[in-house]
């Protein structure tokens, strides 16, 4: 791999993260153009129906883009549709050489861009840090390729893997600084979902307070650019009603039930009926029906009940626990409901990718061995 292509292409990369925050549904794009071994032009997308990021980068360049190399996190869309097609303002532009980290999964592009521009005569260069690339727009990916999100699940531990004393009472397991941290992983995801149990027991809104953000993330992320995440409650037995505190806190809602409550809701709650399986939800339907409404990612956080069924039935990508040095005792309640094994062979297997020290607890993400 050319040491200059990546060189630039982690300039794009890191650019690219500047909208993990704001750009779903769409993935997160850096871009940056180099003529004569000056950057003369550099832009990121930010947001939905906003300047895809060669836009902006073509436009701070200007006339100094012919004949340039541009460096760009994703394949370039060809075709029109809330925006004008990047391909052709970049052919316009009559840069010289494209290099881009991975193709566009979504079918309406997968290679086509490329293909386009080639034909146009601009040299092509693709596959440059694909893989660091990728790993900042996983929901998008994987969404693309599967129809369904990136699923992560939360959970907060004791040193000895219990989530909440025998009476419920979590509050606080984990230090503030977690907790600050929880925030910003609400902030990043496109939806959050929880259980009525959950959300009733913690009086929770589920809502990012942007107060509670890290101050390096509020310097970057200004107070009126907020998304708030959807928010989804698993709510079989309809214990979820008009006055309770999350639905009182305005912001997309949808309540996933087993039959609709002619109830008096606000009209940003939704209601959908999910089948059961076994007296419980089919939440594989339910996740795929995430997907087609363009959900990248979901955060989910719950109690031990709904984890444990996430962890049987192989359908989380991502588990993040913050584990608390402190010791509940056997009369608590576990981190998961899991199957019961004989062999230890058949448990649920997974490896570190992360691990990270806050305030006084770790932060441990782990990925299943599919």
């Amino acid at each position: 791999m050319d040491v200059i292509d990546k060189f630039y292409m982690m300039r794009a990369i890191k650019l690219a993260k500047l909208g993990i925050f704001t750009t779903t549904p769409n993935p997160n794009v850096g871009c940056i153009i180099v003529n004569n071994k000056k950057i003369i032009g550099q832009g990121y997308h930010f947001k939905t129906g906003k300047s895809h990021a060669e836009i902006n980068a073509l436009k701070m360049a200007g006339q100094y883009a012919k004949g340039s190399t541009v460096y760009v996190t994703l394949e370039p869309c060809n075709y029109k549709n809330l925006t004008p097609s990047c391909c052709q303002a970049l052919v316009n532009a009559k840069i010289k050489r494209l290099v881009v980290a991975s193709k566009d999964p979504n079918p309406k592009v997968n290679g086509k861009g490329l293909k386009f521009l080639k034909s146009k005569g601009i040299q092509i260069t693709n596959n440059v840090l694909s893989k660091k690339a990728k790993s900042i727009n996983y929901g998008f990916f994987k969404r693309m390729n599967t129809g369904f999100p990136w699923i992560q699940l939360k959970l907060a531990s004791s040193l000895d893997g219990k989530i909440a004393l025998l009476n419920g009472n979590s509050k606080w397991i984990s230090s503030k600084v977690s907790r600050k941290d929880v925030q910003n992983l609400r902030a990043k995801s496109t939806a959050i979902l929880s259980t009525s149990r959950t959300i009733l027991q913690d009086n929770s809104t589920l809502l990012v307070k942007w107060n509670k953000l890290f101050y390096q993330i509020k310097k970057k992320y200004p107070k009126k650019l907020l998304r708030q995440p959807i928010r989804i409650i698993l709510d079989r037995l309809n214990k979820i009603k008009p006055t309770n505190k999350i639905i009182l806190s305005p912001g997309k809602i949808i309540l996933v039930k087993s039959q609709y409550t002619f109830e008096n809701w606000p009209h940003y709650v939704e209601q959908i009926i999910i089948p059961e399986i076994n007296n419980y939800f089919n939440l594989k339907y339910l996740f795929k029906i995430l997907g087609n409404r363009g959900i990248n990612s979901l955060l989910i956080e719950a109690g031990s009940i709904l984890s444990g069924s996430l962890i049987n039935d192989k359908l989380i990508d991502e588990l993040i626990i913050y584990l608390s040095p402190k010791l509940l005792g056997n009369m608590s309640l576990n981190l998961c409901n899991i199957h019961k094994f004989t062999n230890i062979i058949n448990v649920p297997n997974f490896y570190f990718t992360n691990i990270k020290k806050l305030g006084p607890d770790l932060k441990l993400i782990l990925k299943p061995i599919k």
